[in-house]
């Protein structure tokens, strides 16, 4: 979509009495949804009152969460909504935002952490890794069927992603053998 601002602009949306959104970036109509998709984009934008020239993007972030709770998977727990609306009035009400906000960063840091150190360790040779935990799944129905089938299988460490898959391919094959053998 054609939402994006030059970095550090914001994009200015009027809202009409006539309840519509318009878009002065791209001189075109627009809807809550893609307000939603530009927050989604990390799009800045600001809704102003077309007729009185107040700031309404607060009131509509709201309704754009209103809609998602109502329409969607809800995310808020309804034990959250009653904290925080007893928080209204309240002499705490003034340090809430802050907390809030701060509190959404360190999810987010927390967030991006944990999105990197699974990327790592996937890593570079995501198929050596699965191979990895196949042959640990491997060690311990060996040492389950066959006494001593896991030392025979630390006996035989593969050089290569290749040797090591011909590898699981022939001790599966020899542990099928095995276990025919057991069954009859």
């Amino acid at each position: 979509m054609a939402h994006a601002a030059k970095e550090g602009e914001i994009v200015i949306i009027k809202k009409y009495a006539n309840r519509r959104l318009y878009n002065t970036r791209t001189s075109s109509y627009i809807t809550l949804d893609h307000l939603a998709e530009m927050v989604k984009e990390n799009v800045e934008f600001q809704v102003i009152d077309a007729k009185t020239g107040s700031d309404l993007t607060h009131t509509i972030l709201t309704q754009i969460i209103m809609e998602e709770e109502a329409t969607g998977t809800q995310m808020l727990p309804t034990n959250f909504l009653r904290q925080l609306i007893s928080m209204y009035g309240n002499s705490m009400q003034a340090l809430l935002p802050g907390y809030l906000d701060a509190s959404m960063d360190h999810f987010r840091e927390n967030q991006a952490k944990l999105r990197k150190a699974i990327e790592e360790s996937i890593g570079a040779n995501p198929l050596a890794q699965l191979a990895q935990r196949n042959m640990e799944i491997f060690k311990a129905a060996a040492s389950a069927f066959v006494p001593g089938g896991a030392a025979a299988v630390v006996e035989k460490a593969p050089v290569s992603d290749h040797d090591e898959l011909v590898n699981l391919r022939q001790q599966v094959e020899d542990m099928q053998k095995k276990l025919e053998k057991l069954v009859k």
